[in-house]
């Protein structure tokens, strides 16, 4: 018989091994690729899921924009309001003063020109009651010869106011002119009437106005 070819030794067990390992390594690489898969499976569903869960930005509704509005016009409102009521209360106070200032140089026209004998010291002291500053001093001073005057020659004399208008204010004080007609009697009998004209400085003092200077004009 002849002799049987040489056969290479091949251990069966290296075999298995070798195909053992080849196909672990088939396998992770299997595993490997279908865990990637998955995970970029969540990421895209993370991603979806975030941007249809963020809630979408809200714009005002039309009630919103007519609340905002009407705040709004309340807000006008009230101010021209305030606004109204201050220039009103202003204007209200500023024509009082002017009716104070010319009912002050009205009657303070009366107390000069109204002066009777038998009452004279009353009538020189309502003078000095409606005058202020330094005409009020002035005509103390020259009080006592006056009433000797008018006593001496038994004067009576009565003034009524024809007509007073304001000249011009600065802050606290006014000047006005008054028209004044006259009548006046002495013991030689009664004098002709006359009209006499005069600009009356009034000032104000406290809740009240008071005569500070008083001019004859022609």
């Amino acid at each position: 018989m002849a002799d049987e070819p040489d056969t290479p030794d091949v251990e069966v067990d290296d075999v298995t091994e070798s195909v053992d390992v080849t196909e672990a390594e088939d396998v992770e690489d299997t595993d490997l690729d279908e865990v990637d898969e998955v995970q970029e499976a969540d990421e895209s569903d993370e991603g979806e899921g975030t941007s249809t869960d963020r809630p979408a930005r809200r714009r005002p509704t039309p009630v919103v924009w007519a609340l905002v509005a009407s705040g709004f016009i309340v807000a006008l409102l009230i101010g021209l309001t305030g606004w109204y009521g201050y220039r009103a209360y202003h204007e209200h106070e500023a024509k009082a003063q002017r009716e104070l200032f010319l009912a002050a140089a009205r009657q303070g026209a009366v107390n000069l020109t109204t002066i009777d004998y038998t009452e004279v010291d009353t009538d020189v002291q309502r003078i000095l009651d409606s005058s202020t500053g330094a005409f009020r001093d002035d005509f103390e001073r020259r009080a006592a010869p006056f009433v000797e005057l008018v006593k001496a020659a038994q004067s009576k004399s009565e003034g009524t106011v024809t007509e007073a208008g304001l000249e011009e204010q600065h802050g606290d004080s006014a000047q006005v002119l008054v028209a004044v007609a006259v009548k006046s009697r002495t013991a030689a009998g009664e004098e002709a009437p006359r009209e006499w004209r005069m600009r009356i400085e009034v000032k104000a003092v406290g809740d009240d106005a008071k005569m500070s200077s008083v001019v004859f004009v022609p």
